[in-house]
C-alpha cells in the first residue's frame, strides 16, 4: 500500500533538477538541524544591533554554502536520495542530543554509542524524541523519496554542478574573509563549537573514533604487574582481608551533603564511621572511558585506550597475587576490566525481587547479590577477596527509576525521561532522590561488612563520572574532558574499614584520613588500592599512591 501511495504523489509533483534537490538539501541541514549552534554563535557575536543579525545570517549562508558546494561532488542522480536518506537519519537523530539535551557529538559520545546497550537505549526514548524523530527525520525522508528528480544531459548536469560549486566556493570564502578575525576568535576560544553542527559532527566525531579509539580486535594480551605478590601470607591467626570496591555511575559530588550540599541527600551515610574525599575528578566524562581508564595503572594524562583495552589491569594484578576477584555488575558491563576474572551470575531470584519487566534492577539487587556470595564462601576458606560491585546510580535521563519509594524524599520530581520539559527543581529532585538512594544502598552495604566476622572488611566508593542537569544549558554526561562542566568530572568519594581493619592497620587509614581534602583523582586507585591489600610489585606508582604520600612503606 505504501510504495503505491509514494508513487502516486511522485507523479504529481513536478521534478526538480539535481541543483535545486542539493539547494534543498543543504538548506535543510544547515538550518533546520542546528538551531543550538546558531544560537551559540549569537551569544558569541562581538556585535550588537542589525550587525548582530548580519554576522548570525553571514554564519547560515556560511554553512548552507559549504554543504551545497560538498554535494557537487558527491550527489549525482542516482546517488543523491542515497546520501540524502544517510544525511537526514544521522544528522535528524543527533541533532535532537544537540539541540534538545545540549550533548556535544564527540568521538566520546561516539563510543559510548557503541558500547550502549538496549535499556540504556530505552531510557533515552519519549514523546518528545517520537515527535522529533518523526517531524525532522521521518517526514523529511519520505518527503526526498516522492520528490523526483529530473534527468539531464550530462555535459548540462555538469555545467551546472561547476556553477554551483563556484558560487558556493565565492559566497564561503567571501564570508569567511569578512568575518574572519570574529570567527577566528570564536572558534579559536570555542573548538568545541564544531561538535554542534549536524552532521558533519556525527561524520567528523565517527572518523576519529575509528581512527584512535576503536578498538582493535585479535591484539595480544600484554601481561602487567607479573612479579605481583602479597606481603605476607594469611595465617590463621590473622583474618583474610575482603575488599568491596563499588564503582558508582553518574554521581557527582556537588548533589552529595557529605560535601556540603544543601539538601540532605546522605542522610545514612553522614551517620557512619566513613572517610568522604571531597576533592576528587573522574579519568572521563562517560563510563566507557572512566572504567577501564581507572583500572589500568595509567594516569588520565597518559591514558592509551588501545593499551588498555588489551593489557592486564588492576583486578588481573590482584588476582595474581592471590586474590579472588569477583565484579558483580548492575549496569551495562566493565568495558573489558573484568575479563579475565570472575563475573558474578545474580541468581534468578534476587533478579525477579528488584528488576522490572525492562530487565534494569534497583541498585539493592548488588547487596543481595553480596550476602548470596559471601554465604557460599566455605568457613575453611581463608583466600583473601575483592568484590567490585558496579551500580546502575544515578544513570540518566530517566532519575526518577533510579530510586524506590522510600527513598524520594525531594518533590515535586520529574517522572519522564524526557528531561528538558522539566522544571530545574523538577529535575534535581529527581537527580537527588538517585543520590539518596545510593546512600542507602553504600549505608546498607557497609552494615553487612560490619558484620562479617570472617574477614577484615574494606569499603571503597567512587563514581565513574559526574552528570550535568541543565548547567550551562547541558545535559547528561560524555563533554570533551577539555571544556567539561565540574558537574561531569567532579565525583564522591568514600571509605570506611572495619575494626580488625582498623586494629590491623591503624597507620593507613590515619594517612588516608589526612587526605580527606586534598585533590586526588581516579589515578589514585591503582596504586592505592593495591597497597590497601598488600600486594606488592613494581608497577605500583608512588607519585599516585595515597598511602605513599605519609611515609608509609610497604615491606620487602
Amino acid at each position: 500500500m505504501m510504495p503505491h501511495t509514494l508513487t502516486r504523489l511522485r507523479q504529481k509533483i513536478k521534478p526538480i533538477s539535481l541543483s535545486q534537490f542539493n539547494i534543498l538539501l543543504a538548506l535543510w541541514l544547515g538550518l533546520a538541524l542546528n538551531f543550538a549552534f546558531f544560537q551559540q554563535i549569537q551569544k558569541l557575536t562581538p556585535y550588537q544591533g542589525p550587525k548582530a543579525y548580519l554576522f548570525l545570517a553571514a554564519t547560515v549562508l556560511v554553512i548552507v554554502a559549504a554543504y551545497n558546494l560538498i554535494f557537487q561532488f558527491f550527489n549525482w542522480r542516482y546517488t543523491a536520495k542515497l546520501f540524502a536518506y544517510i544525511l537526514l537519519i544521522m544528522g535528524g537523530f543527533t541533532a535532537y542530543f544537540v539541540n534538545s539535551l545540549g550533548v556535544m557529538i564527540s568521538p566520546e559520545q561516539i563510543q559510548n554509542m557503541m558500547q550502549t546497550d538496549p535499556h540504556e537505549v530505552q531510557d533515552l526514548l519519549s514523546l518528545r524524541f517520537i515527535l522529533w524523530s518523526i517531524l525532522l527525520v521521518f517526514l523529511p525522508i519520505i518527503f526526498v523519496a516522492v520528490l523526483p528528480i529530473q534527468a539531464e544531459k550530462i555535459s548540462s548536469q555538469l555545467l551546472k554542478k561547476l556553477l554551483h560549486a563556484f558560487v558556493s566556493f565565492v559566497l564561503l570564502c567571501g564570508l569567511l574573509f569578512i568575518f574572519y578575525v570574529d570567527y577566528a576568535a570564536i572558534f579559536r576560544e570555542h573548538r568545541n563549537l564544531k561538535s554542534l553542527i549536524s552532521p558533519q559532527n556525527t561524520i567528523s566525531a565517527t572518523w576519529s573514533y575509528y581512527q584512535k579509539s576503536a578498538p582493535k580486535k585479535n591484539l595480544p594480551l600484554v601481561q602487567y604487574g607479573q612479579d605481583a605478590h602479597l606481603l605476607e601470607h594469611v595465617s590463621q591467626s590473622k583474618l583474610p582481608k575482603l575488599m568491596v570496591l563499588v564503582v558508582g555511575e553518574t554521581a557527582r559530588a556537588e548533589s552529595f551533603s557529605l560535601n556540603g550540599y544543601a539538601k540532605n541527600t546522605n542522610p545514612e551515610l553522614s551517620k557512619l564511621d566513613i572517610i568522604n574525599f571531597s576533592q576528587v575528578s573522574s579519568c572521563g566524562t562517560a563510563t566507557a572511558v572512566s572504567v577501564p581508564c581507572m583500572f589500568s595503572g595509567m594516569p588520565r594524562t597518559d591514558y592509551d585506550q588501545q593499551l588498555a583495552s588489551h593489557r592486564e589491569g588492576l583486578l588481573d594484578i590482584a588476582q595474581r597475587a592471590g586474590y579472588k576477584v569477583t565484579w558483580i555488575d548492575n549496569n551495562s558491563g566493565c568495558k573489558g576490566a573484568c575479563d579475565r576474572v570472575e563475573q558474578y551470575v545474580i541468581p534468578q531470584p534476587i533478579k525477579d525481587k528488584w528488576c522490572a519487566k525492562n530487565g534494569e534492577c534497583y541498585d539493592e539487587i548488588l547487596l543481595d547479590s553480596l550476602k548470596a556470595y559471601l554465604a557460599a564462601i566455605p568457613e575453611n576458606d581463608k583466600t583473601p577477596r575483592l568484590v567490585v560491585l558496579h551500580q546502575m546510580g544515578s544513570h540518566g535521563p530517566a532519575y526518577y527509576q533510579r530510586s524506590t519509594a522510600p527513598y524520594q524524599p525531594f518533590k515535586p520530581s520529574c517522572d519522564t525521561n524526557a528531561i528538558q520539559g522539566c522544571s530545574n527543581s523538577e529535575l534535581l529532585n529527581s537527580y537527588d532522590n538517585s543520590i539518596v538512594y545510593t546512600d542507602h544502598v553504600l549505608s546498607s552495604l557497609i552494615g553487612i561488612l560490619k558484620s562479617n566476622t570472617a574477614y577484615q572488611t574494606g569499603f571503597w566508593y567512587l563514581s565513574d563520572h559526574g552528570e550535568s542537569t541543565g548547567e550551562h544549558g547541558m545535559y547528561l554526561h560524555g563533554s570533551p574532558y577539555a571544556i567539561a562542566p565540574s558537574q561531569q568530572t567532579h565525583i564522591p568519594m568514600l571509605m570506611w574499614f572495619s575494626s580488625a581493619w582498623h586494629t590491623g592497620n591503624p597507620a593507613q587509614i590515619n594517612c588516608l584520613t589526612q587526605q580527606k581534602s586534598q585533590k586526588l583523582s581516579q589515578d589514585n586507585l591503582f596504586p592505592s588500592l593495591l597497597t590497601l591489600l598488600d600486594v606488592k610489585s613494581q608497577v605500583i606508582d608512588g607519585k599516585n599512591n595515597m598511602l605513599q604520600q605519609c611515609g608509609l612503606k610497604q615491606k620487602v
